[in-house]
């Protein structure tokens, strides 16, 4: 046998040892685990652009995290629940699905914080109102807050707003008691202790949804719910 005569059978034989290892590489468990998982992201993504309840603004965002951002909020947080003023206002008018009406988010409270869920203790302590997470002026969502405070919040539960502090001799009115175990440092009713075990992806996504949701202005400052818009 010539050299040439080798070399076809070898390099077929070469040819067919990879396409049965592409086969086997492709159909292993860990590949299959990437490729379903690439599929449930974009399948996600896709369903988070489709009930996003507002326009959204993706000039200079990830419209990847935008999109799984939006699912996350909308269909397995339910962030609007807590952070609008609460069910009378939290759908437009006739789309309450309570009332078997088809759903529709009223866009003028939503995300903008107010709902009131009362005291978490006797006085002096004060009521517990949601906060308005869309974006200001900057950009930025909840009033402005970077990425990594952000995260701090979700991971740790810090108010960086100090709204209901612990009473002290120059704080006697809307605090909490001085003693254990209430910790005005800390951010109460938010289930922070449940959403800190979200992946770090997962909080990048809900972030840049939230800075791509249109700004509520809400009441007029000096009340913590205030943005400045523009």
């Amino acid at each position: 046998m010539t050299l040439k005569q080798f070399v076809k059978p070898a390099g077929a034989i070469a040819v067919f040892a990879a396409i049965v290892l592409a086969g086997m590489l492709s159909s292993s468990p860990r590949t299959r685990a990437i490729a379903d998982d690439n599929d449930s992201n974009e399948s996600k993504i896709q369903r988070g652009f489709e009930i996003a309840p507002v326009p959204l603004n993706l000039d200079g965002k990830d419209r990847e995290l935008v999109g799984l951002g939006s699912y996350i909020v909308n269909a397995q947080a339910d962030c609007d629940g807590c952070h609008s003023a609460g069910p009378p206002t939290e759908f437009a008018r006739g789309g309450n699905p309570y009332f078997g009406q088809p759903e529709k988010i009223n866009p003028a409270t939503y995300l903008g914080g107010g709902r009131n869920f009362g005291k978490i203790s006797g006085p002096p302590s004060p009521d517990i109102i949601s906060r308005n997470l869309t974006p200001d002026r900057t950009g930025r969502p909840e009033g402005g807050h970077t990425f990594a405070e952000f995260v701090q919040i979700i991971r740790t539960g810090k108010d960086f707003d100090h709204l209901h502090p612990n009473c002290s001799a120059t704080r006697t009115t809307d605090c909490f008691p001085p003693v254990p175990p209430f910790d005005g440092d800390l951010l109460q009713i938010m289930p922070w202790p449940i959403y800190k075990n979200m992946t770090d992806h997962d909080l990048r996504a809900i972030y840049e949804y939230l800075s791509a949701i249109p700004c509520i202005e809400g009441p007029p400052a000096p009340d913590p719910r205030h943005n400045d818009c523009s």
